[in-house]
């Protein structure tokens, strides 16, 4: 057995096209089927329905992809720690976040890449809570960042970095009951989640879990806005505020990447005042992924949380 054979079932497993798969491989499609039929000898079961065109694995198939993923994984690891060893952590680092806390990545992956000049960084910013852990079981991502608010299934190490906190964005003009001025306390000015339900809004997608926090904290408050607008990205969000047409929910995290655009105000929501924990996700196995181990170590080090609270042009 050769790990090119399982790679080939892998890729094949991804792609469910063997003409797919031999590009991603870089070999002709017959060199890669040939190359599966000898793998399906050798173990003595079916991995692949064939037909007219790719139909599937066979649930021996299915079973032996996973097996498939981890001696990979396991290989690339060693690989790692043996270069390590030798001449400091290289290779590539593959970080996953749910699009509200891509904001933050860069807090991490910035320090790891001055501690790690040999390393090149690869980040997935716009996935699902979901997709995060299914490639971190498939040994796709090193680690991810995702919301912590529900116990994660076992196999998983989680390093808090923040809360996650939400803001009413919305233009300087624009009326907002108790966000119209700073009160006798000299405190920030807040908004309230039913003056923010009145408001023309544009949010996040449904299907999103950053909008499905957002839709709860509403529905805690006994209020169901409909939004105009829908998008998959934060920046879309702040771009239709800019407008002067549309009022938005935003993670306070992202105060951070864009400030409080001229011509905007950031209102702190409150009445109920809610946050949700945002933390670092890899996978709990030994040997430890060397790429997943440095970033958690330097997770464990960097002040996420007291990062966010600065603005660009704040000291």
């Amino acid at each position: 057995m050769l790990f090119r054979q399982l790679e080939y079932l892998v890729a094949l497993s991804r792609e469910r096209h063997f003409a797919r798969a031999a590009d991603l491989c870089r070999v002709s499609q017959p060199a890669l089927s040939e190359a599966i039929r000898k793998l399906e000898v050798e173990l003595d079961v079916p991995l692949v329905r064939r037909g007219r065109t790719y139909e599937g694995l066979t649930p021996e198939g299915e079973r032996i992809v996973v097996w498939a993923q981890r001696i990979l994984a396991d290989r690339d690891a060693l690989k790692d720690e043996v270069d390590a060893l030798r001449t400091g952590l290289g290779g590539r680092l593959r970080v996953g976040s749910v699009p509200t806390a891509s904001g933050a990545v860069s807090l991490l992956t910035g320090p790891f890449c001055v501690a790690h000049p040999l390393v090149t960084v690869e980040i997935s910013s716009d996935l699902q809570a979901g997709d995060i852990l299914r490639r971190l079981r498939d040994f796709d991502l090193d680690a991810g960042l995702t919301y912590l608010h529900e116990e994660l299934p076992e196999g998983f190490r989680t390093v808090p970095l923040y809360d996650e906190r939400y803001v009413l964005l919305t233009t300087a003009t624009a009326g907002a009951g108790a966000g119209a001025g700073v009160d006798g306390s000299g405190q920030r000015p807040t908004a309230t989640w039913e003056e923010a339900a009145h408001l023309p809004l544009c949010l996040l997608s449904r299907a999103m879990q950053g909008r499905r926090m957002v839709d709860g904290v509403f529905e805690e408050a006994g209020l169901r806005p409909e939004p105009r607008v829908e998008t998959d990205s934060v920046g879309t969000l702040f771009a239709h505020v800019r407008t002067g047409r549309w009022a938005s929910v935003v993670p306070h995290a992202w105060l951070h990447v864009f400030g409080v655009p001229p011509g905007m105000r950031a209102l702190p929501l409150v009445e109920p005042a809610r946050t949700v924990p945002v933390g670092l996700v890899t996978v709990a196995r030994e040997p430890e992924s060397v790429m997943a181990r440095a970033l958690t170590d330097l997770a464990q080090e960097v002040d996420v949380a007291g990062a966010l609270e600065r603005l660009p042009d704040a000291p």
